[in-house]
Formats: structure tokens, C-alpha cells, sequence
């Protein structure tokens, strides 16, 4: 498969991510060697697929402002010798003493930043089983949605806690996505649940390609994570999933498809703004401008 061709392969990256830098950076360039093997020319890999802790203070250790992160300048290398569009799912970029960004890079094959996207939606949840998470106390949300042109199309950018914003995802379809990322940690337990439902209405509402690379399994630092990294399509099939552990998988993504599901069931065109009841009010609806 060449570029500028309908069809292309893609591979997503699962990891499970560890507390230490190092040890996530090989892991992480030795699964995207197994996907250009494999003939990938985009490779996704997960949220935090260069650190994963807990600890306000482990991350500030352990985290660099981006010009000076070893791993910015590691994957865009990589990007060149493999000749491969490689999307690192999020990495934690220092901001200042007190905020880092949960990030994602695009690098091109020249080795270029194509698209940097920082996660807009904080995961602040406290879970019925008594995991607590506020992400928003060392994290500084991004305010930006973000696209990206690839040979075979317009990618859209978001990050795991983003999937519960439907809005999201159909402004970038609007805005031509045909392709939309989301690179994920997902607790064990809120995977369980919404996982693959989620997944699967965001592909159907908004007629795209559902590019899902995710943290599995049990991490160093005690947190559990669900997996199940996935590719949809624009109808809403599961196109290739892996299971709990550290994996790569492909698929195939034929372009046309997007066309195709959007013209069968063209609900993007038919948006219509409306006013909220107050009271005992009936909804207003009007054409959408």
C-alpha cells in the first residue's frame, strides 16, 4: 500500500506503561518497529505512553518542558528511519512548576511535528469501587480542537476522557475529519462498562474511522487499566481489537468507506439548533444556520 492510495495500513500500540521513563521509551520503539514490520504507515500508541504515575510529585520529577524531552527528539527520529506517520497518544510536557499538558505529537516521516493536541477534558471522577482521579490538579487542559492532514485524509485529534464529549467529535467530523484518534488509559472498571459502546456511537454519529491505541492491564504503580485497544469503521464494526496485554494491532482502512457510511445515513448535514424548555416550556427548534 503506497501514499495517496484510498487504503492504508494502520497499526495501534498497546502498552502497559510504567513509572519509569526509560523502560516505557524502549518498550514503546520496539512495539512501533513491530508495526512498520508489519507494513503500518501510521502507528498509534496509547495515553501516557511514557509515564504513568500516580504521585504529583514523581510526575514533576520525572517530566520535561517539550524542547527539552530526549523523547520528542527519540520519536521523530524514529518517524524518519521507519518512513512511518507516527502519533504518540499523549506524553506529560512540563508547562511550569505547577502544570503539565497531557499531549500528543504527530510526527511525519521527514521527522516533522505535524499536529501537537493537548487533551481538553480532565478526568476528575471518584469511581463507585473508591478509585478517585482529579487530573485536573497537575494537568492543564488544552482549549483547542485539532485536525491533521494526512496522505489519505484529515485526522482528528482527541485523548481518552474526551470519548464522553460527543460535540467533540462531530466538529471535527464537520470540520472533515475522516479519521478520529483516541489514545487512551481507561480504569479497568469504567472500560468495562462503556469501552466499546462509546467507541462504536462516536464511529456512527460521526461516520468516521475510530482509532482507539490503549493502556492494558496491571501497572507498577497500582493503577489497572482495561485495554482493549481498537479500530472501527465508519459503520460501526470492530475492524481489529486486542485483548489485556502489551500488543500491536492493524488494520486496513479503506477511505471510501467513510464516504459510503455518511451517504447512507447522512445525519451530519442535518444538525438543527434548538432552544432549552424553562419551566413547563417545549423545546424550540429551528433550522440550523
Amino acid at each position: 500500500m503506497t501514499e495517496g492510495a484510498e487504503t492504508f495500513r494502520a497499526a495501534l500500540v498497546q502498552m502497559r506503561s510504567e513509572s519509569a521513563v526509560e523502560p516505557n521509551l524502549d518498550a514503546a520503539e520496539n512495539a512501533i518497529r513491530m508495526a512498520a514490520e508489519g507494513g503500518a504507515l501510521y502507528v498509534q500508541t496509547p495515553e501516557n505512553t511514557t509515564l504513568m504515575v500516580l504521585k504529583t510529585r514523581e510526575l514533576f520529577e520525572r517530566t520535561l518542558v517539550e524542547q527539552d524531552n530526549p523523547a520528542v527528539e527519540r520519536f521523530s527520529a524514529l518517524a524518519v528511519e521507519l518512513g512511518i506517520w507516527l502519533h504518540i497518544g499523549s506524553m506529560a510536557i512540563k508547562l511550569s512548576d505547577i502544570k503539565v499538558a497531557n499531549r500528543s505529537f504527530l510526527f511525519t516521516p521527514a521527522g516533522e511535528i505535524a499536529a501537537r493536541y493537548d487533551k481538553i477534558h480532565m478526568f476528575d471522577v471518584d469511581l463507585p469501587n473508591g478509585e478517585s482521579y482529579r487530573e485536573s490538579k497537575n494537568y492543564q487542559p488544552g482549549d483547542k480542537a485539532v485536525l491533521a492532514d494526512l496522505p489519505w485524509g484529515r485526522l482528528g485529534l482527541t485523548t481518552c476522557y474526551d470519548l464522553r464529549f460527543p460535540a467533540l467529535y462531530r466538529a471535527l467530523a464537520k470540520a472533515g475529519a475522516q479519521f478520529i484518534t483516541v489514545p487512551s488509559a481507561f480504569t479497568r472498571q469504567t472500560g468495562e462498562a462503556h469501552w466499546h459502546v462509546l467507541l462504536r456511537a462516536r464511529a456512527i454519529e460521526t461516520g468516521t474511522y475510530i482509532l482507539a491505541a490503549a493502556q492494558g492491564g496491571d501497572h507498577d504503580m497500582g493503577r489497572a487499566t482495561f485495554g482493549h485497544s481498537i479500530i472501527i469503521s465508519p459503520w460501526g464494526e470492530i475492524v481489529s481489537e486486542a485483548g489485556v496485554d502489551p500488543d500491536v494491532i492493524f488494520a486496513d482502512i479503506d477511505t471510501a468507506r467513510v464516504a459510503d457510511a455518511r451517504a447512507r445515513i447522512p445525519s451530519l448535514l442535518h444538525d438543527r439548533a434548538y432552544e432549552l424548555p424553562t419551566g413547563t416550556d417545549v423545546v424550540s427548534i429551528k433550522e440550523a444556520s
